[in-house]
Protein backbone atom coordinates (compact mmCIF):
# COMPACT_ATOMS: atom_id res chain seq x y z
CA UNK A 1 0.00 0.00 0.00
CA UNK A 2 1.37 3.44 -0.18
CA UNK A 3 1.01 6.09 2.26
CA UNK A 4 2.12 9.52 2.29
CA UNK A 5 4.26 10.66 5.25
CA UNK A 6 5.13 14.16 5.32
CA UNK A 7 4.40 14.93 2.03
CA UNK A 8 6.28 11.74 0.73
CA UNK A 9 5.04 8.24 -0.51
CA UNK A 10 6.29 5.35 1.26
CA UNK A 11 5.08 1.95 0.20
CA UNK A 12 4.14 0.23 3.09
CA UNK A 13 2.78 -3.23 4.37
CA UNK A 14 -0.70 -3.75 4.28
CA UNK A 15 -1.49 -3.74 8.18
CA UNK A 16 1.26 -1.67 8.91
CA UNK A 17 0.81 0.60 12.35
CA UNK A 18 1.22 3.93 12.97
CA UNK A 19 4.05 2.96 15.43
CA UNK A 20 5.60 0.96 12.43
CA UNK A 21 5.23 3.84 10.10
CA UNK A 22 6.80 6.28 13.15
CA UNK A 23 10.05 4.34 13.27
CA UNK A 24 11.06 4.43 9.64
CA UNK A 25 11.23 7.85 10.36
CA UNK A 26 12.40 8.70 13.36
CA UNK A 27 13.97 7.07 16.56
CA UNK A 28 12.82 9.70 18.88
CA UNK A 29 10.71 8.03 21.67
CA UNK A 30 9.50 11.33 23.09
CA UNK A 31 8.65 14.36 21.74
CA UNK A 32 6.65 13.07 19.17
CA UNK A 33 3.12 13.70 17.79
CA UNK A 34 1.40 12.17 15.01
CA UNK A 35 -1.62 12.73 13.23
CA UNK A 36 -3.42 10.71 10.17
CA UNK A 37 -5.76 12.08 7.91
CA UNK A 38 -5.66 15.24 9.82
CA UNK A 39 -6.78 13.05 13.14
CA UNK A 40 -4.91 13.71 15.76
CA UNK A 41 -3.89 9.52 17.08
CA UNK A 42 -3.07 9.33 20.83
CA UNK A 43 0.40 7.53 21.66
CA UNK A 44 -1.24 5.07 23.56
CA UNK A 45 -3.39 4.11 20.33
CA UNK A 46 -0.19 3.58 17.75
CA UNK A 47 0.41 -0.66 18.21
CA UNK A 48 -3.26 -0.66 17.20
CA UNK A 49 -4.05 1.51 14.57
CA UNK A 50 -3.21 0.05 11.26
CA UNK A 51 -2.97 2.52 8.00
CA UNK A 52 -4.66 2.08 5.26
CA UNK A 53 -3.75 2.63 1.34
CA UNK A 54 -3.82 6.12 0.25
CA UNK A 55 -3.83 7.73 4.42
CA UNK A 56 -1.77 10.90 4.67
CA UNK A 57 0.58 11.01 8.07
CA UNK A 58 1.84 13.53 9.19
CA UNK A 59 4.96 13.28 12.01
CA UNK A 60 5.98 16.09 14.17
CA UNK A 61 8.96 16.13 16.82
CA UNK A 62 9.55 18.69 18.79
CA UNK A 63 13.17 20.54 19.06
CA UNK A 64 14.71 22.40 21.40
CA UNK A 65 15.63 26.11 19.96
CA UNK A 66 15.52 30.22 20.64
Amino acid sequence: MIITINGSAHELADGTTVAQAVRTLTTATTGVAVAVNDEVVTRGAWETTALSDRDRVEVLTAVQGG
